[in-house]
């Protein structure tokens, strides 16, 4: 019964470790409520009121949330530096309260210089947030000058239990974070396994289903992969270990959507196309039973199986799980392959390949392993990974370059907001003259964190749905609690929870629990009625028309114009990622491989928030959403070929299947060519230089691209391919003229 305990809550563990990735959700969730749990239990024991209940509820809320720094160090200056930022801000509030001219123009210079701290980083853009919002409680509670001295003392409360919980009660260190990254990874990677064993047995019918889940497990096992990489500097003790994890982390993904696309072709009659892996809603394939014997398939499924034992096991020691591991990485030997088709023989290869970059990911996580029980595949594989792990501790990594001057954008929507907020204000004042401070919230939060007017008018329309649906919740559990004070606070805890932890999954979602804890507020204060909550849906969507109309006509960042250039910067990093690992897989020199491709990935993922205007669903211009999706579908499976050529260039000094061949670099010339035409392209419509076609890059290396697997004219050529049908496939759909090459 114990052990089964264990086992279940092990279960649990992992569940919670792959929904949430590094618990960051949760983590914020009971941080904050924490923070304003500890600051109630205190100002109530004080005998404070109601007003400074809510006061110290909201100021503890912002304290905790607005703090963005990764070391605990950074996070205690700012909070001590935000309390008194907190005291000026609630002082004006209070004084300016009944100035209303003098009020309105401060707010909107709080306003501009709140956006504007965001060039000076996390403290920048955290002292910021809490100026404005604390400004915001003070309007809220109606506080006046007489009320200062214990407003004061309840946001000084707030700070100190903020403190409180973040350092002591639900601490959270660099290293403690990337370890349940590292553990929301390996459960990820398990749920892919699960998913692309469902694949191995679906039926015709149940094929799409069996697709799309292998599908999200890719997207999600590659969504963390990203979180890693932005924590590694913090959490590891040096340079070269964050480097390493990168390398191993990077390798298991790899190599997991390697095994999933060659299982699928393994099923098809023809090759799959790596686009089925990326484009949502594309149709499975026509498949049918896995070719080969019966007994080859049941094989399949056991290794299926014990790879994600591998995968999953926490504990990686016992005799069984090294008999599981000798016999997964024999198959990267050829005489250890069973009989079947060459596409079947190719998934069992990648079964040895995905257990490989699983030990490698493994000894990089937890360090040396037991080797007692070692097959001789098993130890080569290990002598690579150790080659691999010297060559990687005597790499450099190279200094990023940061934007400068006018580069950086906070400027320019320091302007818009502020306009947007006079536009709010005025707009508010003639809906009403005590509440008109909610069109300026909504204003000032559909800017945060977006880049065009097609981004702020995806937020401000989500922002108004969450808003509506809200007011439904408020409504009705303010009928609910009645004037219970304590009942009505538990509530707001509970919503207040719901909102942090769906905050990264929906804005729309956010913005309920956000309306309906308002509603509960509001009867706390005993200024809760129907007309209320209906003007806050009335200035929710008078902010929102008024950060829109701000975007469009205050130095406007056209939605095409904002894709286009970060369009323009995936391809160009697309370009250099290609050009290095083609280089160094021809023999040049080595490079930060790596690196480059972690830019590659960044800049996609800008590119694909970006384009959310373009794919809503309510978007009225179906064409240009189904362009968008195609071309973001294209570009994550070029950047996937990508990462594949890096990470194999990579081995060539340490892999002994791997050799260097000069041709590729010829060969592959004309893929980086295209990829160059098509970023000059999308950057300056009167380039009208055409993508080039030609022969496969087998022929052009004068062979037919069936060599032996694992060699350079198989696993490379398989890549360079993909990538080079891929960036010819990106010239339709951006209207790039493409002509045949004579050969």
């Amino acid at each position: 019964m114990k052990a089964a305990g264990r086992s279940a809550g092990a279960r649990l563990r992992d569940r919670l470790a792959a929904s949430d990735p590094g618990l960051l959700r949760l983590t914020a969730g009971l941080r904050t409520v924490g923070a304003i749990a500890v600051t109630l239990a205190v100002l109530a024991s004080a005998g404070n009121d109601v007003t400074h209940l809510v006061a110290g509820a909201m100021a503890a809320m912002v304290a905790t949330f607005a703090i963005r720094e990764k070391q605990r160090g950074a996070q205690a200056v700012t909070l001590a530096l935000g309390l008194p930022v907190a005291l000026v801000s609630v002082s004006l509030g209070a004084v300016l309260s009944e100035r209303v001219l003098v009020g309105d123009v401060f707010f909107v210079v709080l306003i501009f210089a709140a956006v504007y701290g965001r060039r000076f980083g996390d403290r920048g853009t955290a002292l910021g947030l809490i100026g404005f919002q604390v400004y915001f409680v003070a309007l809220f509670v109606g506080a006046s000058a007489g009320q200062l001295p214990g407003l004061w003392a309840a946001l000084a409360v707030a700070f100190a239990c903020s403190a409180l919980v973040r350092f002591a009660v639900v601490p959270v260190t660099p290293s403690g974070l990337l370890l349940r990254l590292r553990q929301a990874f390996r459960a990820r990677l398990g749920r892919l396994v699960s998913a692309q064993l469902a694949l191995l047995d679906a039926g015709p019918d149940e094929m799409d289903k069996a697709l799309e889940d292998v599908r999200l497990a890719n997207a999600r096992l590659h969504e963390t992969a990203l979180m890693i990489q932005s924590r590694l500097e913090e959490g590891t003790p040096d340079e070269p270990t964050a480097r390493l994890v990168q390398r191993r982390i990077a390798d298991a993904e790899i190599a997991a959507e390697r095994l999933g696309l060659l299982l699928l072709s393994a099923r098809s009659a023809e090759r799959a196309d790596t686009l089925t892996l990326h484009l949502p809603g594309a149709p499975a394939p026509e498949v049918g039973r896995l070719p080969g014997p019966d007994e080859a398939t049941a094989q399949l499924r056991r290794d299926l199986r014990a790879l994600r034992v591998l995968v999953v096991r926490t504990r990686p020691g016992g005799t069984s799980v090294a008999r599981l591991r000798n016999r997964l990485l024999g198959y990267r030997d050829e005489e250890n392959l069973p009989a079947a088709t060459p596409a079947v023989r190719d998934v069992f290869r990648a079964v040895g390949e995905t257990a490989r970059a699983v030990m490698g990911l493994r000894v990089a996580l937890e360090g040396p392993q037991d080797e007692s029980d070692d097959s001789p595949a098993t130890a080569r594989s290990r002598e690579e990974l150790d080659a691999e792990d010297a060559a990687i501790a005597g790499e450099e990594a190279e200094e990023a370059e940061k934007p400068r001057g006018l580069e950086r954008p906070t400027t320019r929507a320091a302007v818009q907001v502020s306009v947007g907020s006079t536009l709010a204000i005025v707009g508010g004042e003639l809906l009403s003259s005590h509440r008109w401070y909610w069109a300026v919230l909504t204003c000032w939060i559909v800017f945060i964190n977006t880049a065009s007017t097609g981004e702020i008018l995806v937020k401000g329309y989500r922002r108004l749905l969450g808003t509506v649906f809200g007011v439904v919740a408020g409504i009705l559990l303010a009928a609910l609690v009645g004037r219970h004070t304590w009942t009505a606070f538990f509530l707001v805890l509970v919503l207040i929870f719901a909102m942090f932890y769906t905050a990264p999954l929906s804005y729309t979602l956010m913005s309920f629990f956000v309306t309906a804890m308002l509603g509960l507020l509001y009867t706390l204060l005993h200024t809760y009625s129907w007309e209320v909550l209906v003007l806050r849906v009335e200035e929710t969507a008078l902010g929102a028309a008024c950060g829109v109309v701000a975007a469009a006509l205050v130095l406007p960042v056209n939605t095409d114009r904002r894709t286009n250039e970060l369009l323009v910067t995936v391809l160009e990093r697309l370009a250099a990622v290609t050009e290095a690992a083609v280089g160094q897989l021809s023999g040049g020199p080595g490079g930060d491989l790596l690196d480059k491709a972690r830019e590659l990935d960044q800049a996609l993922g800008d590119l694909r928030s970006a384009t959310q205007p373009l794919t809503h669903p309510v978007t009225p211009l179906r064409t240009r959403r189904t362009n968008a999706r195609y071309v973001v579908a294209l570009l994550e499976t070029c950047a996937y070929h990508a990462r594949s050529l890096a990470a194999t260039a990579e081995l060539l000094p340490t892999h002994p299947s791997i050799a260097a061949d000069p041709r590729l670099r010829g060969a592959a010339g004309r893929t980086v060519r295209n990829i160059v035409t098509i970023a000059d392209r999308v950057a300056e419509e009167d380039v009208t230089v055409p993508v080039e076609t030609g022969p496969s890059i087998a022929s052009l290396l004068g062979g037919d691209g069936t060599a032996r697997y694992g060699r350079i004219t198989d696993r490379v050529l398989r890549h360079l391919e993909r990538l080079d049908e891929a960036v010819v496939g990106l010239a339709r759909p951006l209207s790039v003229p493409v002509k045949p090459t004579d050969r």
